[in-house]
């Protein structure tokens, strides 16, 4: 059997736009989940990876919000409750529309330590902002009494950033591997992952960071040896000179052709540039091919009529 990854940014379920109401998110897996098992009906295994970033970040303002009263918890527990809300969240709509296909799989959430090394460049040069808006003094506050490191923010507040360092290995890929060859829809590596690394003992401790969903799925779709690695993102094709009179969409890209649409800047770090790095090294991995296209393209992308390819 034939497997894909497929990632997705946590704004498939709360997107902009939209309150954050649970009822929200709920109707919204209820779309993605119609997509995921298109992908499934092909005959694939699948494995499906979720962003969390506004999902954690409002999991921090509630926490801020009742600080006085219940002591926060640390970013890693942060991370493993968003992959069981939104793990049971994305399970249940997926597990309903399989049984309105009359489709016969499990599925289930696997949450997902992913290792990190502690010598990282990352974690002397924290970029990545989550969390809550703070004034001045909140702020000032944090840096003493929690060591954090903190940035003004636009003239919108002062925020927390945090390490984002690349993943160096999937902790329970034999297990979701097992999992897939047996026939299960698998949720995993939700937000890039819980960020753990190996202390001096070689013990596996919790990380104050966050992980890239492009990279940690990635990462999972070549060490469970997939087929197939689908993201999803904001728009139906990748483009060259976007933005510019000159844009124009790619339906198709080689490894080297990506390579080159990089190094030339094509691919800004905070948008597409992940998402073409994470592709490149998936195909160069061993894996067949990448599909980048956007929520409610794949069925079309599937048969060569949406996306972006890149392949060999």
């Amino acid at each position: 059997m034939k497997v894909a990854v497929i990632a997705f940014g946590g704004n498939v379920l709360l997107p902009p736009q939209e309150k954050g109401l649970q009822k929200e998110q709920k109707a919204n897996a209820v779309k993605a989940a119609r997509d995921m098992v298109s992908v499934v009906e092909k005959g694939y295994g699948l494995v499906i990876v979720h962003g969390n970033g506004p999902q954690v970040g409002n999991i921090l303002i509630q926490m801020e919000e009742a600080s006085h009263k219940i002591p926060p918890f640390s970013l890693d527990l942060c991370d493993a409750m968003t992959e069981g809300s939104m793990g049971y969240t994305i399970e249940n709509a997926v597990m309903n529309e399989m049984r309105r296909r009359s489709v016969e799989r499990d599925v289930v959430t696997v949450l997902t330590q992913v290792i990190v090394d502690r010598e990282d460049p990352a974690f002397s040069r924290p970029t990545k902002p989550i969390g809550p808006f703070y004034n001045e003094f909140r702020a000032t506050e944090l840096k003493k009494e929690k060591k954090w490191q903190m940035v003004e923010d636009a003239g919108r507040g002062w925020r927390r950033v945090v390490p984002s360092p690349l993943p160096i290995d999937i902790v329970p890929k034999r297990v979701i591997r097992t999992l897939v060859e047996n026939n299960t829809v698998v949720i995993a590596a939700g937000g890039g992952g819980i960020p753990v690394s190996i202390n001096s003992n070689g013990l596996v401790e919790g990380e104050e960071a966050v992980i890239d969903k492009d990279y940690a799925s990635s990462l999972l779709a070549r060490e469970i040896g997939a087929d197939l690695f689908v993201i999803l993102t904001g728009v139906d094709r990748v483009a060259i000179d976007f933005g510019k009179p000159t844009c124009r969409e790619v339906a198709e890209m080689t490894v080297a052709e990506a390579e080159k649409h990089l190094l030339e800047g094509q691919f800004p770090p905070g948008s597409m540039g992940p998402k073409i790095r994470a592709a490149i090294e998936f195909v160069r991995g061993g894996g067949e091919e990448v599909i980048i296209t956007s929520p409610g393209k794949i069925k079309a992308a599937l048969i060569h009529r949406a996306g972006t390819r890149i392949v060999r």
